[in-house]
């Protein structure tokens, strides 16, 4: 069975970087993560990743520089984890099919508990933190995620 193609975003506020909540009858519920859904066949990432932050949060957004791609299988399911940086150009965000949704720092984003797709991205953030590079500029500083398989 082919990877569900996922597309997520990255979204800044200054210093802050949005997350959803995923709700507890979902898959991997309670656990948080980069907003985004998935790919229609029909669609590229970044129309994905349009359509579904609009769906999910009411916004509208222009999809940014790709942060990179990640692998990962579950044990129910394999993952194609595409991340972007995205920007807020049109309304204000609500969890319209998230439990909640927070502006967090890297620190914060660090101590929650996110699906294992997301933990490469996490750890990247906080790499870039601890060198004093600032989140507009982390994309720069690192080449991109490689595929990962866990």
């Amino acid at each position: 069975m082919p990877p569900i193609e996922v597309a997520a975003g990255v979204l800044l506020d200054a210093d802050r970087i949005l997350v959803t909540l995923r709700r507890p009858q979902d898959h991997l519920g309670g656990l948080w993560e980069f907003p985004g859904g998935k790919k229609e066949p029909h669609e590229t990432v970044p129309q994905a990743l349009v359509r579904e932050l609009r769906e999910e949060l009411g916004i509208e957004v222009v999809v940014g520089a790709r942060w990179g791609t990640l692998l990962h299988r579950y044990p129910e399911r394999e993952v194609r984890l595409h991340l972007y940086f995205a920007r807020i150009v049109a309304g204000t965000p609500h969890p319209h099919e998230a439990e909640e949704l927070r502006w967090v720092t890297v620190t914060e984003l660090a101590a929650l508990p996110v699906p294992e797709a997301d933990q490469p991205l996490v750890r990247d953030l906080v790499r870039c933190r601890r060198r004093g590079i600032p989140l507009s500029e982390a994309r720069q500083a690192n080449p991109g995620i490689r595929e990962e398989t866990a």
